[in-house]
């Protein structure tokens, strides 16, 4: 008996007061058309109400797949834990869901993903919920926020400080998803799944385990329906017996912007020469200072910004297989890709669940995490998960805080100052005109990375900007590389009002950083 209903009928079997986990990243897998069902059922019936929805990575954009924008009504939602949420430019209207979390209409959570994906597995089977060292002394951490993103958040805890077997730990709670809401390419009829055309697998095996073994409800969306027996069992991610309802979107698309690349799914491998260059200017020198941290034959970790050009800066080396790249959404090795499309990535080794690469993450193993800053504070802490004044400018903190808990080795990249005038030339970079304001703050709005719990676990951390580079010591930020044609006491001292100090044998950068051809990198 085929299991495939229309998007309506699925979304009528969910219930006031459900629990919702759904598997996206950002516009990558999002299940976009069942989530304007339920959006829809709510405008007509005024049901189901007061869902709380799990969102270990972003569901939808600001580009055209609005997913958690569709359930963004009061009434609706209750309550949202989100690794990350819909972010964008300032000149685009602000989301649904930020509206709702600015207003206080929501109790809304921002976990790290990593997070959300152990608590679906510990939920799945039964046990007391999580206990980790990732987000200590963080906004994680109940000494700070606590994951809470708004008043009405606060006023119900989701993580606790317990002792446990000597040591102090970050205590989650189970909160039990009821209903799963995943995404793949094929379903056959009894709704096995498989994801050929699919940039990731993310977590929806974990998600579908947890809800099946609670005895709820599995909906999941795809682009084509087969005939039972007719898929490979090894191409299978998602067993049959797990899902209840399969919905067809004929239109879904692959990720933002995109209806369908198949080198983003792995099934071509693209030339090399095909992948634009990181554009000549300031963020490439900042990229390419980077990319002078990596070794031939390390594993680094890759976040957005400043940072998702250090695989173009080995692509123009003519090295670009020297690095194998891991993203927290599951593609191993290849081009990360940028822009809308980031969290994919095209030539991939290959391609591992979201909660097996953040078990990865967690544990450190990998060489080396390429991040960048929105701000930093004479702590070295770093923020990247709270803008008061425009909240949509930032997802939340996504991976992130997973990341940096294990990472033996951290650079930053960002600017020094937001809107400065900046000159560059081949022999240096000139302040032209000092910015609106530096991002070398007395002390970040959020605490997304800690500098006290970097230095108590021994990381190295490094930050990269277009004056200088600064290294974390016990006494704060100290810069140990000065970018040739900066002015070391005007740019970076006086430009911080003191917060950056200058050591004394601080060396000047390469002028190979500035040049329009290679820069020389592995020589």
């Amino acid at each position: 008996m085929s299991k495939v209903v229309s998007a309506s009928d699925a979304v009528a079997r969910i219930a006031d007061d459900a629990v919702v986990t759904v598997s996206s990243s950002s516009a990558l897998g999002c299940p976009d058309f069942v989530l304007k069902a339920l959006g829809a059922r709510f405008d007509a019936e005024g049901h189901p109400r007061n869902l709380t929805t799990i969102h270990p990575i972003a569901a939808g954009d600001m580009y055209g797949v609005k997913g958690v924008d569709y359930i963004a009504k009061d009434g609706l939602l209750a309550r949202i834990l989100g690794g990350s949420y819909p972010s964008g430019p300032s000149f685009k209207p602000m989301p649904d869901i930020w509206k709702m979390i600015v207003e206080n209409q929501v109790a809304a959570y921002n976990v790290p993903s990593g997070v959300l994906f152990d608590m679906t597995r510990e939920a799945a089977a039964n046990r007391p919920g999580v206990l980790t060292k990732v987000g200590m002394e963080t906004f994680v951490d109940p000494k700070r926020q606590g994951c809470a993103m708004n008043d009405l958040a606060a006023e119900t805890p989701i993580v606790s400080r317990v002792e446990f077997a000597g040591d102090t730990w970050l205590h989650f709670p189970n909160v039990v998803p009821n209903v799963a809401i995943i995404r793949a390419t094929t379903a056959d009829e009894f709704g096995n799944l498989t994801y050929e055309n699919e940039g990731a697998y993310l977590g929806a095996l974990e998600q579908a385990i947890c809800v099946r073994n609670h005895g709820g409800l599995v909906i999941a969306q795809v682009s084509r329906v087969s005939k039972r027996g007719s898929l490979r069992p090894h191409d299978v991610r998602v067993p049959g017996h797990l899902v209840d309802c399969i919905v067809i979107d004929a239109n879904q698309k692959q990720t933002c912007e995109t209806q369908y690349d198949p080198a983003i799914s792995g099934q071509i491998m693209r030339p090399w020469d095909s992948f634009a260059l990181a554009d000549q200017g300031v963020e490439k020198v900042i990229a390419r200072r980077a990319a002078m941290e990596l070794r031939p034959g390390m594993t680094a970790n890759l976040g957005f910004g400043i940072s998702a050009l250090v695989p173009r800066i080995l692509l123009e080396e003519g090295q670009p297989e020297a690095v194998t790249w891991t993203i927290e959404q599951g593609a191993v090795g290849g081009m990360p890709l940028t822009g809308f499309a980031f969290g994919c990535a095209s030539n991939a080794d290959a391609f591992v669940p979201s909660p097996q690469q953040f078990i990865y993450f967690q544990g450190g193993g990998f060489d080396v995490s390429f991040l960048s800053f929105l701000e930093v504070d004479v702590e070295g802490n770093v923020n990247v998960s709270k803008l008061g004044k425009k909240p949509y400018l930032t997802a939340g903190c996504g991976g992130f805080v997973d990341i940096v808990s294990g990472a033996k080795k951290i650079v930053f990249s960002g600017w020094f100052e937001a809107g400065a005038q900046v000159e560059m030339s081949d022999q240096g970079i000139n302040i032209a005109a000092p910015g609106k304001f530096s991002k070398m703050v007395q002390e970040v709005e959020h605490v997304t990375f800690s500098g006290h719990r970097a230095r108590e676990l021994g990381q190295e951390v490094i930050y990269v900007t277009e004056r200088c580079v600064m290294r974390l010591g016990e006494n704060g930020l100290i810069a140990t590389e000065i970018m040739p044609g900066i002015d070391a006491d005007k740019d970076i001292i006086a430009a911080s009002d003191g917060r950056v100090s200058v050591a004394e044998d601080a060396t000047i950068m390469p002028l190979s950083l500035l040049a329009e051809a290679p820069m020389g990198w592995g020589v």
